[in-house]
C-alpha cells in the first residue's frame, strides 16, 4: 500500500509519540511528509528513542491524557484528519503499584479521546490502540479473535478491556450515526519487541542494559509463551487500518488484531536464546523467582479478520524480528558514530520493501 497517498501533508494527531510504538510511529510518518501534531505525559524512559530520532514535528507538547479540557482544546484547534491514540501506561507490573493511574490514563484517557473526537466532529480516521491483554484470558491453547470475551485478572488488562468497552458504546451511539464525520477502529496488538525500547520489566530491554554491561541476565518467567512481533508489524498494521478506513465504511466501529499470521508462538528462553546470537558477548541464565502478582503465562491471537478484511500479514518471521532487534541494539551500544535515527529509518525503509 503506499500510505503516502493518505498521509503526506496531512495533519496528525499522535497521542504517546515519546514511547516506545509511539516514537516508531512518529518516525514512519515523518518519512511519509505527514504534519505531525503529538502529545504525551513526559519522556518515560532514559535513554528514550523519541529524544534520538529528532523528528520534526508541528506541535511537541507535553499534556496529560486524563485531562479533558487540555486535550479537547487541542483536538478542537488542530482538527487532524487522522487520530492515533497510543498514550497509555503500558506495563503490567506498574499497574498493581499504581492502578489508579493506570485506569486514568488507559481508560479515562481514551474515553476523552472519544468524548473530544464527538463533540468537534471534524472528518477523520481514528485508530484506538488498545492491546491484546483486554481479552478474557483463560491460558489454554485458544488464539483470541475480536469477538472473544474481554476481560482481564490484572489492572493494566482491564483498563484496556473497559477502553474498548467505552469505544464500542461511542461508536454504537454517536459514530455509526448518518450525522458522524469520525471513521473509527480499535488495534489489539501485543507482545511487540524492537529497538529503541527502554521500559523497566521488559525482557528485551533487560537484556540489552545487562548485556551492554557484560553482565549475565536472570530469567524470572522462562516458560511464559507469546508470539512475539517486532514493533514494525503493529505500526503496519495501524496505518493500514487508518488508510482503509478513509476509503471503507464498512470497517467503521470494528476492532483489529495484529500479530503473527500464523501464531507462532515461543517462550521467553527461545527469546533471549534467540537474541543472544546477535548481540556480542550475551550471557543468561534461568532462575526460579517467587511472584505473587499475575502475569499470563500463555497468550496469541487470531488474526484472520485483519488478513480477510485489511490484507494485512506480518512479514518478518522470529528469527528476523530477533535478529532485528539485536542489532538494533548493538549498534546503540557499541557503536561509536551516533546515528541512531538512521538505523531506525533504514528498518524502516527495509520493512517497506518487503
Amino acid at each position: 500500500m503506499d500510505y503516502s497517498k493518505y498521509f503526506k501533508n496531512k495533519k496528525i494527531f499522535v497521542t504517546g509519540h515519546t514511547g516506545f510504538k509511539g516514537s516508531w510511529l512518529s518516525k514512519w510518518l515523518s518519512m511519509l511528509g505527514a504534519e505531525l501534531y503529538a502529545v504525551s505525559i513526559d519522556i518515560p524512559t532514559n535513554p528514550s528513542h523519541y529524544e534520538l530520532l529528532n523528528i520534526n514535528f508541528k506541535l511537541d507538547e507535553r499534556h496529560d491524557i486524563s485531562s479533558f479540557e487540555s486535550i479537547y482544546k487541542l483536538m478542537q484547534s488542530i482538527k487532524p484528519d487522522y487520530v492515533f491514540h497510543l498514550a497509555a501506561q503500558p506495563l503490567v507490573l506498574k499497574s498493581y503499584e499504581d492502578p489508579y493511574s493506570t485506569y486514568m490514563s488507559n481508560s479515562i484517557g481514551t474515553l476523552n479521546i472519544l468524548e473530544s473526537l464527538k463533540r468537534i466532529n471534524h472528518k477523520c480516521s481514528v485508530v484506538i490502540i488498545t492491546s491484546d491483554k483486554c481479552y478474557e484470558n483463560i491460558e489454554e491453547k485458544v488464539n483470541y479473535s475480536e469477538d472473544d470475551r474481554l476481560g482481564g485478572v490484572d489492572p493494566y488488562s482491564t483498563s484496556k478491556a473497559s477502553a474498548e468497552l467505552i469505544f464500542k458504546g461511542y461508536c454504537n451511539s454517536f459514530f455509526k450515526t448518518k450525522q458522524s464525520n469520525v471513521r473509527i477502529s480499535t488495534a489489539r496488538a501485543g507482545n511487540v519487541i524492537g529497538g529503541g525500547d527502554w521500559a523497566m520489566d521488559r525482557i528485551v530491554p533487560d537484556c540489552m542494559k545487562s548485556w551492554a554491561n557484560n553482565k549475565n541476565v536472570i530469567l524470572r518467567n522462562p516458560n511464559a509463551t507469546r508470539p512475539w512481533q517486532h514493533v514494525l508489524e503493529p505500526i503496519n498494521g495501524y496505518l493500514t487500518l487508518a488508510a482503509q478506513l478513509t476509503d471503507n465504511l464498512d470497517i467503521n466501529g470494528e476492532s483489529f488484531n495484529f500479530g503473527p499470521i500464523k501464531s507462532e508462538s515461543y517462550t521467553v528462553k527461545d527469546l533471549v536464546s534467540q537474541l543472544s546470537l546477535f548481540f556480542k558477548g550475551s550471557k543468561w541464565s534461568v532462575e526460579s523467582v517467587k511472584n505473587n502478582l499475575h502475569e499470563s503465562n500463555l497468550l496469541s491471537l487470531n488474526c484472520n479478520k485483519s488478513l480477510k478484511l485489511l490484507n494485512y500479514k506480518s512479514k518478518l518471521n522470529f528469527k528476523l524480528t530477533s535478529e532485528w532487534t539485536s542489532k538494533w541494539y548493538e549498534s546503540y551500544y557499541k557503536s561509536s558514530n551516533n546515528k541512531h535515527s538512521l538505523f531506525t529509518e533504514q528498518q524502516i525503509i527495509e520493512f517497506s520493501k518487503r
